[in-house]
């Protein structure tokens, strides 16, 4: 509750104060033009970075690795560049902080610290999602619950691959 009024209340009017602040130093026109050209770079830094986190992505599954850290690189940007889109100088330093390599790699492994205990992945086969979250072990002997737990048995043998024959 408390960062939804933060985001919603105080954060506007934090940037309506640095918007007047700044239109009464410079003037209005010049305050709307400094708006217009701050948004105009940052798409243009958004698409660039945007393109690079891609190819990372893009890469990390080619060589066959799970690609989280792109993947999170790739929200920042998305993030950043929408906060550059909006108007206001304050949203605009954020933006910039996330689409920056630098800033954004700083920005990524303070959330990973923050929310390391709280990652969890979806995964599962046949519209049943299993959730497993990444954090405190459970406890030893403890089994897990849920319908997707029985034990299935199994057996394997090896198949003599012969080039050029068809089966």
């Amino acid at each position: 509750m408390l960062l939804l009024f933060f985001l919603f209340i105080v954060v506007p009017i934090a940037e309506l104060y640095v918007l007047v602040q700044i239109g009464q130093e410079i003037g209005v026109l010049a305050t709307i033009a400094l708006l217009v050209l701050d948004s105009v770079l940052g798409a243009a830094l958004m698409r660039s970075q945007g393109r690079a986190a891609w190819l990372r992505f893009a890469t990390a599954l080619a060589e066959g690795r799970m690609p989280g850290r792109e993947a999170m690189d790739g929200a920042l940007v998305i993030f950043g560049g929408a906060l550059l889109l909006t108007p206001g100088f304050l949203s605009d330093i954020l933006g910039v902080i996330l689409l920056i390599p630098p800033t954004r790699a700083l920005v990524r492994t303070l959330l990973l610290q923050r929310f390391a205990g709280r990652v969890a992945a979806a995964g599962g086969t046949g519209g049943a999602a299993r959730i497993f979250t990444f954090g405190a072990p459970r406890p030893a002997g403890q089994r897990p619950t849920g319908r997707d737990d029985d034990v299935v048995d199994s057996s394997a043998r090896d198949v003599d691959d012969r080039p050029g024959e068809l089966r």
